[in-house]
């Protein structure tokens, strides 16, 4: 594992220097990850904004787009011949078509480049021609980057966290019932041990559903062509001590350390150790949907995502020296248009807090970081409306259930992000007044004039964050 683990060094340490030479010396290179949890609309995300970026009629926040310095946009196939390509032209005619619908979300990695060709801009402008920046995005499921966090963990540890939250949850009820009948110490049992690995995994689908984030290993959720295998079939067992050989807990052991060196790894190695721009999707008005338990899991769920970055300063030399590091990450409550704009503002404000602990640490290592509150693909209208004499902050769109149209106020979120998570991390299993009510809609008919991408709010300060200062 160690002379393993040095190559790897090695052969990533050789790439980086390639890379960061060819970058500087031909055509620059920004490797942007895109991730989330569950239903936070990553792959409508990638989609509205590579739309918007090939017509960038509604791109007045992106500088090189409003100064008119970026003269043509391209796809190309992406570098690495081994990784699926991202389906845009799929995901935008569901979006964009005649009978519009969402896409399929994420399911394993893919990426996609796009090509732009760019003036630049200032002294510069006059002495240099256009030069090609390549934009590289990398799509992966937020489940498998909390995986990451498994790496520093032993079964034990690992176990006894989880069981820890489980005996807190209704949703385990099954699961820890049928635990209560296992001996770990009793000899390994392969078709015991398949029981519980799918009575684990089942726990984990009922917990996503109901808001939690905390979901891994996240393979299980998404096991792909590992479905069935053995470094998928293990479960937290209780460790009293150590494991016997041949026994239950030994093979579990055995199979978690598996899942770390075959599964986790791998993915860190070969896909987000490169990238060095990061936008993390939140579904905060669905955990503030759910309840204050499902907005303290998501508070602790991006502590631990940010925990799996490399951030710092991404300059040149440091590359060459020290590796790729992300060196921008955006937190984005995704969508805002399912709130009036008045709205806005406390949405911004509560996802600042919730990632705050997340934001101070990549600051402190020389990233930068930015949150706010953004809809890739606005499906909504806005309107006020009176009841009970008083005039109500509306959105007006076709419900994704039933398909009528539909105008919704959710409720008033909190001025103050701290009565959210006050709430949260006191054990609140529910908020003192009304609550909140998230409504979910369809994509609406859209028509498009030449030159412009998808109706989005926010999206184009998003990339200026994310990309504007390598255009």
């Amino acid at each position: 594992m160690v002379i393993s683990s040095i190559a790897d060094r090695l052969v990533r340490s050789v790439e980086t220097v390639s890379d960061s030479v060819s970058e500087a010396l031909f055509e620059p290179v920004i490797r942007l990850g895109v991730t989330g949890l569950a239903r936070s609309g990553k792959t409508v995300f990638i989609t509205s904004l590579v739309a918007n970026l090939l017509d960038r009629g509604r791109m007045p926040g992106l500088v090189a787009a409003q100064e008119g310095r970026i003269e043509a946009a391209f796809l190309q196939p992406q570098p690495d011949d081994t990784v699926p390509r991202f389906d845009y032209e799929a995901h935008l005619a569901a979006l964009t078509g005649p009978a519009p619908h969402w896409p399929d979300s994420t399911r394993a990695v893919s990426e996609l480049r796009l090509s732009l060709r760019v003036r630049p801009a200032g002294l510069l402008a006059g002495l240099q021609g256009p030069r090609t920046v390549h934009l590289d995005i990398v799509d992966y499921p937020g489940e498998w980057l909390l995986d990451l966090g498994l790496m520093d963990k032993s079964y034990a540890n690992w176990a006894a966290e989880t069981l820890a939250r489980l005996r807190a949850r209704p949703e385990a009820a099954e699961y820890l019932t049928a635990l209560s009948g296992i001996d770990p110490d009793a000899r390994h049992d392969e078709p015991q041990a398949q029981a519980l690995a799918r009575g684990f995994t089942a726990y984990l689908e009922t917990a996503r559903v109901a808001g939690y984030s905390d979901c891994t290993p996240g393979r299980f959720l998404l096991p792909g062509d590992l479905a069935g295998s053995p470094v998928l079939t293990f479960a937290p067992l209780p460790v009293s001590g150590a494991s016997r050989r041949g026994s239950l807990l030994r093979e579990m052991e055995r199979r978690f350390a598996a899942y770390k060196s075959q599964v986790v790894r791998p993915f860190f190695r070969d896909h987000f150790a490169r990238i060095d721009r990061q936008v993390v999707l939140v579904d905060a008005l669905g955990a503030i949907h759910k309840g204050p338990q499902a907005v303290e899991d998501m508070r602790r769920a991006m502590a631990d995502i940010l925990g799996a970055f490399r951030p710092g300063r991404n300059a040149w030399l440091n590359r060459l020296l020290l590796g790729r590091r992300v060196d921008r990450i955006l937190f984005a409550a995704t969508k805002a248009d399912h709130l009036h704009h008045q709205q806005h503002p406390a949405l911004t404000a509560i996802i600042e807090a919730l990632t705050r602990d997340a934001r101070d640490r990549a600051q402190f290592a020389g990233a930068r970081t930015e949150a706010l509150a953004l809809a890739a693909l606005r499906v909504t209208t806005e309107e006020m409306r009176t009841h009970q004499g008083r005039e109500l902050p509306c959105v007006r769109g076709t419900l994704l259930e039933g398909g009528r149209q539909a105008a919704f106020y959710p409720g008033a979120l909190p001025q103050d992000p701290g009565q959210l998570l006050g709430a949260a991390r006191s054990g609140a299993t529910e908020w003192l007044n009304d609550g909140f009510q998230a409504m979910t809609f369809a994509p609406a008919p859209m028509q498009l004039r030449p030159g412009d991408g998808p109706p989005h709010i926010r999206l184009d300060r998003a990339a200026q964050f994310l990309i504007g200062d390598r255009l």
